[in-house]
């Protein structure tokens, strides 16, 4: 049965933000860099290890806050400097947290958004307050829960140097984790006499591919009443070489296309290395696409591709 949404706490509203920004005539290139990017709260690469050491009780909490900000800046370092990737002009963030103890207090969307002086745009997921994690998939049972009663969330975020307008949350159906609402962030951004849609998501890695599809689904529903081009971005999950193709055929059969091969790593962990970030296009011709490795203030990499906008 699907899980009733709450009404939305103004805690859990969007949040706008930022840098005054320049109007799309001054773009000075041809090319509109879009990144996606699970930075999983900026707390750092090692998913597995770190869950270990939490469960003998060192958990590293008392360093939490220098840490955090710490590979923010080194994030903004690395986009600033274009030393991994082009310099984006739009960031898709996923697991963005503000203000929560596992990210050491940090706001981290906004910091960030202000370190490359770009402003910003914040979904929080609505994290339900009391809500007791259930055991799951084994290497999900590593990952760092928010604390039953912090009032801090997480959520998905739009970083862009460019003005974006006709902004939406997406809430997406989940059956599995009620303790874990899923969710997306829509808008709109004006390229001369075009607009182009961009959508970030989020889809839940503990739902079996029927339940992946049905999120996904909501979002190329979205995207089909926009009549222009199109953007779905974001941190898909697809933790097999099964959802990696499922994933890729129910895109295609709605008009997206992808210029990542599937199978190419975005995740890693415990020497594993998973195809779990894309990004999926329609009426848009890409020039250049990438994985920016090594970042390693995620367990993720972050994604970028080249918008032809002439």
């Amino acid at each position: 049965m699907l899980t009733a949404i709450p009404p939305l706490r103004n805690s859990e509203k969007l949040e706008f933000g930022g840098a005054e920004l320049r109007p799309t005539g001054d773009l000075d290139t041809s090319k509109l860099v879009v990144a996606s990017y699970n930075i999983r709260y900026a707390v750092g690469r090692f998913l597995i290890s770190s869950g270990l050491l939490r469960k003998i009780g060192l958990s590293g909490k008392r360093k939490r806050a220098n840490q955090v900000g710490e590979n923010i800046r080194f994030v903004a370092e690395a986009f600033n400097s274009a030393r991994l990737m082009p310099f984006p002009h739009v960031v898709a963030l996923q697991e963005a947290d503000k203000q929560t103890a596992r990210a050491g207090g940090h706001h981290v969307a906004r910091e960030l958004a202000e370190a490359i002086k770009m402003s910003w745009l914040h979904a929080p997921a609505g994290i339900p307050r009391g809500q007791v994690p259930v055991a799951r998939q084994w290497w999900l049972d590593f990952e760092e829960q928010i604390g039953l009663h912090d009032t801090g969330d997480t959520g998905v975020a739009l970083l862009s140097r460019l003005p974006l307008e006709e902004v939406m949350r997406i809430d997406l159906p989940w059956h599995e984790c009620p303790w874990r609402p899923r969710l997306a962030i829509a808008a709109t951004l004006s390229l001369g006499n075009t607009k182009l849609r961009i959508l970030n998501t989020h889809v839940d890695p503990h739902a079996a591919i029927s339940g992946q599809l049905e999120q996904l689904e909501v979002l190329t529903e979205e995207a089909a009443r926009h009549a222009g081009p199109a953007l779905i971005v974001g941190d898909f999950n697809t933790l097999s070489q099964q959802k990696c193709a499922d994933a890729r055929t129910f895109m295609e059969a709605r008009g997206f296309q992808t210029p990542i091969p599937t199978g190419t790593p975005t995740w890693r962990g415990a020497g594993i290395r998973l195809h779990a970030d894309w990004i999926f296009y329609r009426g848009l011709k890409i020039t250049n696409w990438g994985v920016a490795r090594p970042l390693n203030v995620s367990d993720h990499w972050p994604i970028w591709a080249e918008v032809d906008v002439s």
